[in-house]
């Protein structure tokens, strides 16, 4: 299943430590992060430890909307070995993303039956970029960068 969208795949421990922002801050692994739920409970990503985890970007209107069908399917198709999907919405570009979090949820839920966990809408890039992100890419360099 091909998806045009932009995805960082992270298993468990597959990072090694280095002199950068992430050891600073004592990040080790993705699962050392903290995001906000689209119901707005604290979503610590060692909930996750143990399971591969899929991060990706997301718009509700974006040419690439019919995503969260195919992340839908995926998530179904694996959740109970292990694999997680994680949907982060962001308004980073062009402004495919306006709504609030709760008109984030209604819409996914109601065009696309999505049921797998969410993040509260972020910044993915910039300075403001959420934390994780900024670790991605001092990790990873620019193929971790959303674009």
């Amino acid at each position: 299943m091909l998806l045009r969208i932009f995805v960082l795949i992270f298993l468990v421990n597959c990072f090694t430590s280095e002199e950068t922002l992430a050891s600073k801050m004592n990040i080790k692994t993705a699962h050392d992060f903290v995001f906000k739920s689209i119901d707005g409970v604290t979503m610590p990503l060692s909930n996750f430890s143990g399971k591969a985890l899929l991060v990706v970007n997301t718009a509700s209107f974006c040419g690439f909307t019919k995503q969260y069908s195919e992340l839908q399917t995926l998530w179904s198709r694996f959740k109970n070995k292990g694999f997680i999907v994680l949907g982060v919405p962001s308004n980073d570009f062009g402004q495919q993303e306006p709504g609030s979090e709760t008109e984030i949820k209604e819409f996914c839920e109601i065009n696309f039956d999505i049921d797998f966990p969410m993040t509260a809408k972020e910044k993915v890039k910039g300075e403001n970029a959420h934390p994780f992100y900024k670790w991605a890419i001092s990790k990873k360099g620019a193929i971790a960068k959303p674009r």
